[in-house]
């Protein structure tokens, strides 16, 4: 049953919507290519299993957590369309 203005489908629209923009969006960020030896920031040596683990690894642990703490994701849309979200 759709709510409002929408048809039955969608809320399944909207909801696949949003995970297909956050599946892009997690794959544009994945390293790619040759994986660096020494972090590209402190200069620490990387490990061995971290480099086989992620290719094209280019942080080290701490360095890659700090990044990860600054990095924030705002899309500015709004998907559910009801109307307390709209009148908030």
């Amino acid at each position: 049953m759709a709510g409002g203005w929408t048809r039955d489908e969608g809320v399944q629209d909207q909801i696949e919507a949003s995970v297909g923009d956050a599946v892009k969006l997690a794959r544009s960020r994945l390293p790619g290519g040759a994986g660096l030896t020494h972090c590209a920031e402190c200069g620490d040596p990387i490990p061995l299993a971290r480099r086989d683990a992620i290719p094209g690894v280019r942080l080290c642990v701490d360095c890659q957590a700090e990044l990860e703490k600054q990095r924030t994701t705002f899309t500015g849309i709004n998907r559910r369309g009801s109307k307390g979200s709209q009148l908030k």
